[in-house]
């Protein structure tokens, strides 16, 4: 791997896996509202929030989902990989202060096409806050 392409596809083996953490923050969900036009105030109103069945604000699922893009493209298969697919299940809320750990796992290769099958998963301590899978195109050395 380099800092400009990931693993090629003849370096992945399944089970492989890979990780990014990051504790979400009150800037992160001001600014994933600007840039995704999100402004729920479920997101950024606490004295609406607090009438919610969360009891109080909550991050974006989005930008949660948006730390397993950045295991793929920086991590595994890190640079130059190209997303096709991802369905997720969200679980259970992520609050400010939360330390998100996205987590991918290889689950299949398809060496005709170069591409591969992900398990992704974002936790918050042992608490599953999104489940789901993804299918990627992985560079070739070829």
């Amino acid at each position: 791997m380099s800092d400009l392409n990931g693993y090629y596809f003849e370096d992945l083996s399944v089970g492989q896996t890979a990780v990014f953490a990051k504790t979400v923050t009150e800037a992160d969900i001001v600014l994933f509202s600007g840039v995704s036009g999100d402004t729920n105030p479920v997101h950024l109103n606490e004295e609406y929030a607090s009438k919610t069945m969360f009891k109080g604000r909550i991050a974006h699922g989005m930008l949660s989902a948006g730390f397993i893009s950045a295991v793929f493209g920086t991590k595994m298969p890190g640079p130059g990989c190209i997303y096709m697919s991802q369905n997720l299940r969200f679980k259970a809320p992520v609050k400010i202060g939360d330390t998100v750990v996205a987590k991918v796992e290889i689950l299949e290769l398809f060496p005709e096409k170069k591409r591969a099958s992900f398990k992704t998963t974002c936790s918050v301590g042992t608490t599953v806050v999104i489940d789901g899978d993804a299918t990627l195109m992985i560079p070739s050395r070829g």
